[in-house]
Order: structure tokens, then C-alpha cells, then sequence
């Protein structure tokens, strides 16, 4: 196990030393300083996530070498020491950030210690999510999963806690909702990331098929098996295997599965020789896998073995505070593919799309984007453009056609004013987050009237 680095600074050589000499016999790499001045010009090569400093010193005090360590580095933990009594010294280096403090003379070096470990602790956990929201950053993209919404949040939020785990997850919603994309997520911010993510849809397979796909099969196993191939679970060993669809598995195959989660450990077709896997498994369906195991459509301990961790994505429809976002995302992105010069959605188009009940989720709302700006003439999206969206019906608004922002500057004030500026109702019924409705009216400049 690799030493924890330690930057210890106080400006009295016995305590110092022997602060250093213990902690250096408990699995820390200890640098140690007598000053301030010290301490910050060893920092910038030393780069420790812990420190233990001491705030009374001549020259630049504890406190402030406490907030000069936090702007090198926001995520280190730094325990100060301070004089028996002084409690408004440690009052006031925990405000500044300390993660904690201890008096000195330090007699008792065991709860030093759990002190120690703890920050350490903190520091992997701060240092991880960190990580984490940039990984995320960089799975969503404005591309691809974009929105604001409460159910949005909540998905990303449970991506963040269950991938580093090795827990099997079952993600469910209608089609069109992005059910693989969290599934790349999930995998991109695990431990196996640098291993494979091998997806296959159960209900692109008949029965017989779906298993040498799966399990793989040796020479001779079956007419035309003419060389042994690899199924998908030992393509995925190491990494994850995605069973997109699996509420489409045949029975017979979902008893088959069930093996495999329980034992980790599959055989090829024609093979008696078992394989051993190391491999995380994440499904996904759009059925009603509850439903099915009543119709005995689906066996109950498959479920239970699949929906250990479960991740939901709603439907379009009931996240109408993303559907403009998501709509410009995609012109956007296909004004640019296509080399249109289309910059928004007029408002007979904007009210349409509001309105509409998107049976095919996302994925028919960017079908929808890149087929109107195909046929698009101007620089917005009108109706017609949306072939027929409305269902032939034609919203007659009155005025010239306006920006997005226009329109969403308007549509926040109508309906701040419609629920008496109550801002935690008023970001609850667009579907955003009451930080995101206080930074449109700040961006709008939206006033009570």
C-alpha cells in the first residue's frame, strides 16, 4: 500500500520531529517545516493532500498559510494545531476550511491519527467527484444527454453513485430515451473503463441465435459451425456487458442468464469446459418487467438478480422544461452538418413542440430537428417545417416570428407572474432547477410587477 504524503509544519523542532517520526511508522510520506514560508515554497514539489499545521508562528501565521495551501490546491485537508484554550483560533481556521483541529502540546497520537485518516478519506472522496462530474462532462456532451429537469438531475446524480460500484444495473423507460447512452456512462466512469462495453439487444436474435451470441461455440457445435467463435460475455470479460432490451430474452435464455450472474462462469456451445468471467452486467427494457412476471413472462429471480441498482429515464413529455433545450441542441448541431444557416424554432413551431406528446422521445425529436432543417427556407423552424407534428392542426399566433430566447424570456416571466413569484413552485412546474430559474431572471432581467 502506497504512503499517504503529509506536510507537517510547526515551528518547534521537538514537536515537529516527533509528529514526523510517528507518522512516518504509520504509512505516511512526511515532509516537514518549520515555518510558513517554508511550508509553501516545499508545497508546489511536495503536493500532499494533507497537512498538519500549526497556527501560531512568527512570520505567516497558520491561518493564512491554511488559505494560501487551499488556492494551490482546493481539495487538500489540513488539521491545524492550536494552544490549549484557543478556541477562537479553531473556530476560525474551520471557517477558513480546516478540516479539523487538535490542541497542543499533541499527547495523544492515536486520535491524531484517526484524525489523519479520516482527512485522508475526505480528501479521496472530494478528489473522486470531482473526477467524476468532469468523466460526466464528458459523457453527456450538449449533443447528446442535455436537460434540467428534476428527472434529468436524478439520473445523472444516480450515474454518479453506482458507477464506481460493481453492482448490477437495470435502467428502464420508454424507447428513444437514452438508455444505452447511460449505460456507456455507467461504464466510461468504472473501475473497467479501460475495458470493453460489449451491448447486444436480445430482440434482434431468435432464441438459438441469441445464445451462440451470447455463450459463444466451439468448432463443430452446430451445422455451419465451422470454427469456434466467442460469445459476448467472453468478449466483455473484464468490462461490461449491455443486455439492451431484455424483457425481449426467452424464458429458456433468461434461466441461462440467471447462471451467469449467479455463478460467473459460462460454458460454449458444444464445450464442457467452464469459462470464467469477470464482468459487470447492465440491462436495460422499455417493458414492464413487474407485469411480465405476473403474465410468467419473466422469471422473478432473474429480476431481482438484474434490478439490484435501477435507473429510470422518463418520457419526453414529462420533461417539457428540456424539450426546447434539447430542440437547439440538435438545430444546432444539424444546421451545422448540413450547412444551413438556421439559428432557431418560430413560435408557432416552439408551441407545437411544447405541446406535442412524443411518442418517440428524444430520438424523435432529433429526427424531427434534422428532417425541418432539411426543409427549412429561412432561419427558423416554422410549422410546416415540422411535417405535420400538429397533427394538421394550425396555431395562429399573431406577430413576427421571434428568437428562442425571446420566447422563453416571455414564457418565464407569464409564468412567474401567473404563481405570485413563488420561485421553488414556479421551477418546479418548468421542469428546472430553482438556481437555473434565479439565473434566467437575473439573465433576463425579469422583474415582479
Amino acid at each position: 500500500m502506497s504512503k499517504i504524503k503529509l506536510l507537517v509544519v510547526d515551528d518547534e523542532p521537538e514537536q515537529r520531529e516527533l509528529l514526523a517520526g510517528y507518522l512516518e511508522n504509520k504509512n505516511f510520506q512526511v515532509v516537514a517545516v518549520g515555518s510558513a514560508e517554508k511550508a509553501l515554497e516545499t508545497y508546489h514539489h511536495f503536493f500532499s493532500p494533507l497537512a498538519l499545521v500549526d497556527l501560531k508562528m512568527p512570520g505567516m501565521n497558520g491561518l493564512e498559510l491554511l488559505t494560501r495551501l487551499k488556492e494551490i490546491n482546493p481539495f487538500i485537508q489540513v488539521i491545524v494545531l492550536t494552544a490549549f484554550g484557543s478556541v477562537e483560533s479553531a473556530v476560525a481556521a474551520m471557517k477558513a476550511g480546516a478540516y479539523d483541529y487538535l490542541t497542543k502540546p499533541v499527547e495523544d497520537l492515536d486520535e491524531l491519527l484517526l484524525k489523519l485518516e479520516k482527512a485522508a478519506a475526505a480528501n479521496r472522496l472530494v478528489v473522486d467527484n470531482k473526477v467524476m462530474s468532469e468523466r460526466l462532462a464528458e459523457i453527456f456532451p450538449e449533443s447528446e444527454i442535455i436537460g434540467d429537469s428534476a428527472a434529468i438531475r436524478e439520473v445523472k446524480r444516480l450515474i454518479g453513485l453506482v458507477a464506481s460500484k460493481e453492482a448490477t444495473v437495470l435502467i428502464t423507460g420508454p424507447s428513444g430515451t437514452g438508455k444505452e447512452l447511460v449505460a456507456r456512462a455507467i461504464h466510461a466512469n468504472s473501475a473497467r473503463a479501460e475495458k470493453r462495453l460489449v451491448a447486444i439487444n436480445c430482440a434482434a436474435f431468435p432464441e438459438n441465435l441469441l445464445e451462440s451470441e451470447l455463450f459463444g461455440y466451439e468448432k463443430g457445435a452446430f451445422t455451419g459451425a465451422d470454427k469456434a467463435k466467442q460469445g459476448r460475455f467472453e468478449l466483455a470479460d473484464g468490462g461490461t456487458l449491455f443486455l439492451d432490451e431484455i424483457g425481449e430474452m426467452p424464458v429458456t435464455m433468461q434461466v441461462k442468464l440467471l447462471r451467469v450472474l449467479e455463478e460467473r462462469k459460462i460454458e460454449r456451445l458444444g464445450s464442457i469446459n467452464e469459462i470464467k468471467l469477470d464482468i459487470r452486467i447492465i440491462a436495460a427494457t422499455n417493458r414492464d418487467l413487474e407485469k411480465m412476471i405476473k403474465e410468467n413472462k419473466f422469471r422473478e429471480d432473474l429480476y431481482y438478480r438484474l434490478n439490484v441498482i435501477k435507473v429510470h429515464l422518463p418520457p419526453l413529455a414529462d420533461r417539457t422544461g428540456d424539450i426546447l433545450l434539447l430542440a437547439k441542441t440538435f438545430i444546432d448541431k444539424y444546421a451545422k452538418k448540413i450547412g444551413k444557416p438556421v439559428k432557431g424554432i418560430d413560435q408557432d413551431a416552439a408551441a407545437v413542440m411544447m405541446n406535442y406528446h412524443w411518442p418517440g422521445n428524444v430520438r424523435e425529436l432529433e429526427n424531427i430537428i434534422e428532417r425541418a432543417i432539411v426543409l427549412s427556407n429561412s432561419e427558423f423552424i416554422t410549422l410546416a417545417d415540422l411535417a405535420g407534428l400538429g397533427g394538421g392542426r394550425k396555431i395562429s399566433i399573431s406577430g413576427e416570428i421571434k428568437p428562442l430566447d425571446q420566447i422563453e424570456k416571455a414564457h418565464i416571466q407569464a409564468c412567474l407572474d401567473l404563481l405570485k413569484w413563488n420561485i421553488g413552485l414556479t421551477a418546479d412546474k418548468l421542469g428546472i432547477h430553482r438556481n437555473t430559474l434565479r439565473a434566467k431572471i437575473k439573465e433576463y432581467n425579469l422583474t415582479q410587477k
